[in-house]
């Protein structure tokens, strides 16, 4: 059996719940693979999980579309490659608290933003609330990652990224509403996220193996959705104690319509990831010029 080692975006959650499944049903151990799911939360974050897999401390990891734009332009390139997303579409929005008088992106001028310092992530917030009418005047505070969604239940941010079906479920039970701004509602082209990735150099090496991989996930993933209570309960063995009061079936039931289908799961287009790498450019977010097919590749899954 080969290994493989993918490190999850976050702490387990409905993201993840396929990777899961199909360890505990041997999807994987059908196509030969030994998977090892590994949290961020084993080291704190230390390290985020593409550098990870550039260190070849992992084979692949779970990320946002832009980490692969950034690997390819820091000083020391790295040719990290896409080959499947979670989502057909982007599950992501920008929460703030009701009670901090935010209505729309524009009043969160000289508010504060709580970031992953992800690049670019900064820079794509203050477009939003440019395209609502605002300055883009973000006050930013870095906070430890895992930490981040407490800092705003707190009241220690006014707002953070967050995924609508994990944290937007969890706002749902507290006292306090929370409002979201999706970036398709306010212009921006955003991408899929997460997205699986893993080195250039290795995948085309032995595309077969990665092929399987994927094969055995979306296995794990569409028979989450045919089996929610079974999946539910395999996830809910690997959350974290603090998540283990999470509204599981709301969560699948929020994600499963977007996992796609036999045909469809995983599947990236490669024109909606041009538009969003072409809009980075048009903002002076990104100074290279990449086509969609450098950083993607589309015929794994």
């Amino acid at each position: 059996m080969r290994k493989i080692n993918l490190v999850l975006d976050w702490t387990p959650n409905i993201n993840h719940i396929g990777f899961f499944v199909a360890q505990n049903q041997g999807f994987f151990k059908e196509y030969d693979l030994d998977v090892n799911l590994i949290s961020p939360s084993e080291d704190n974050y230390a390290l985020t999980p593409a550098k990870k897999v550039e260190l070849g401390k992992a084979d692949l990891a779970l990320c946002p579309m832009e980490s692969l734009i950034s690997y390819r332009t820091k000083e020391n390139s790295f040719p990290l490659l896409g080959i499947a997303a979670i989502f057909q579409e982007d599950m992501s929005a920008i929460a703030v608290r009701k009670d901090s008088h935010i209505n729309s992106p524009k009043d969160l001028d000289g508010k504060v933003y709580a970031s992953y310092e992800a690049k670019y992530e900064d820079a794509i917030v203050k477009e939003m609330i440019k395209n609502d009418g605002g300055k883009g005047d973000l006050k930013i505070s870095y906070p430890e990652k895992l930490g981040i969604w407490d800092r705003l239940i707190e009241g220690n941010a006014d707002s953070t990224w967050i995924f609508m079906n994990w944290e937007g479920v969890v706002a749902a039970k507290m006292n306090y509403e929370f409002n979201y701004f999706k970036m398709s509602d306010y212009g921006i082209p955003y991408s899929y996220s997460p997205v699986i990735a893993g080195s250039r150099e290795k995948i085309d090496l032995e595309p077969d193996l990665y092929a399987k991989f994927l094969q055995a996930s979306k296995k794990g993933f569409l028979w989450s959705k045919e089996n929610p209570q079974e999946a539910i309960a395999i996830l809910k063995n690997h959350l974290a104690e603090n998540d283990a009061d999470i509204d599981l079936m709301k969560c699948l039931n929020y994600s499963a319509p977007h996992l796609g289908n036999e045909d469809s799961w995983g599947k990236m287009d490669l024109d909606s990831v041009q538009t969003f790498l072409d809009w980075l450019r048009s903002k002076g977010l990104e100074k290279q010029a990449f086509k969609s097919s450098d950083l993607i590749r589309v015929d794994l899954v």
